[in-house]
């Protein structure tokens, strides 16, 4: 059974999320709606980093929520239920013993039926979704739109992942689209969505523990920060050489390292005041959220 609505009341709240797919792995999903929020204004989802940290993450974003009438929505995907980088970051798109699940399976459908459940509890008569990102969540933000319908979303930021699926069909996942059943299409389809990947010029650890070190990852550069590069290079390579439409953009946000909270003010001043600020106003304090 799955949960059929989602109303979060004003404020901070949690609220739990049974999807219908995985109903023996409970999320929670942490909210935050401005007193001024109305049905017609935006709505964020925030995927957080492998901390699974999810209430940090919706907090990040409390300022842009109160200022612009944003209702945030981080659904948290807990240790528990979602070990390790397999459960998170790669979507459970393949099972333990190498068998491809079924596509409706894969975790990366899940933002989408939150915000479905928002629109049937009449929270939201907004027909599409912003979705932002960072670091695990970045990874999982991007592999969405590798492998699912965009409908939901009219914007994705994917900030600061530690390693990228490439969009090539000649490389298994999660290293790039091979062997879980897609098509040219579906690479069509990735090329063409404007998808932001924001990469922080200071976030260039080469020996962060958190940092994928697998030879498929290391392979695409040092740091973040290299590899922000290097995926965005082979996809515009990729795409023009398969005459496709290509509607990525990379950008740079300077001063700024592996910092959650920092990423996440960019994100909401990109979207809601069409500016990145300065590494001064982004991180006035230190703080770190992986």
């Amino acid at each position: 059974m799955t949960t059929a609505s989602l109303s979060p009341e004003i404020g901070r709240s949690t609220l739990p999320f049974i999807d219908q797919f995985h109903p023996d792995r409970p999320l929670e999903v942490n909210f935050y709606r401005p007193a001024a929020h109305g049905p017609d204004d935006p709505v964020v989802i925030v995927q957080h980093g492998m901390l699974r940290n999810g209430d940090d993450y919706r907090d990040f974003w409390i300022p842009a929520a109160d200022k612009h009438r944003i209702l945030i929505a981080a659904p948290t995907f807990s240790n528990d239920h979602f070990p390790q980088a397999e459960s998170y970051n790669n979507g459970l798109v393949i099972d333990g013993d190498g068998t491809v699940r079924a596509h409706e399976n894969w975790l990366y459908s899940i933002p989408s039926r939150v915000f479905a459940a928002l629109r049937q509890s009449g929270v939201t008569r907004r027909s599409q979704a912003r979705l932002f990102g960072h670091s695990a969540g970045g990874q999982f933000a991007h592999r969405l739109l590798a492998t699912q319908d965009h409908a939901s979303f009219d914007a994705v930021i994917a900030a600061n992942p530690g390693w990228y699926t490439l969009p090539t069909l000649q490389r298994s996942f999660p290293e790039g689209l091979g062997g879980i059943g897609l098509d040219e299409a579906t690479l069509e389809r990735w090329f063409a969505y404007p998808m932001k990947i924001f990469a922080g010029d200071q976030d260039i650890a080469t020996d962060d523990p958190n940092l994928p070190a697998q030879a498929e990852a290391l392979a695409q550069g040092p740091s973040r920060y290299a590899r922000a590069h290097f995926v965005y290079d082979f996809a515009k390579r990729e795409a023009e050489r398969l005459g496709l439409p290509f509607g990525w953009q990379l950008i740079t946000v300077e001063g700024i390292g592996h910092d959650g909270a920092a990423m996440s003010r960019a994100a909401a001043a990109y979207w809601f005041e069409g500016r990145i600020p300065s590494a001064e106003e982004l991180a006035p304090e230190a703080t770190l959220a992986l």
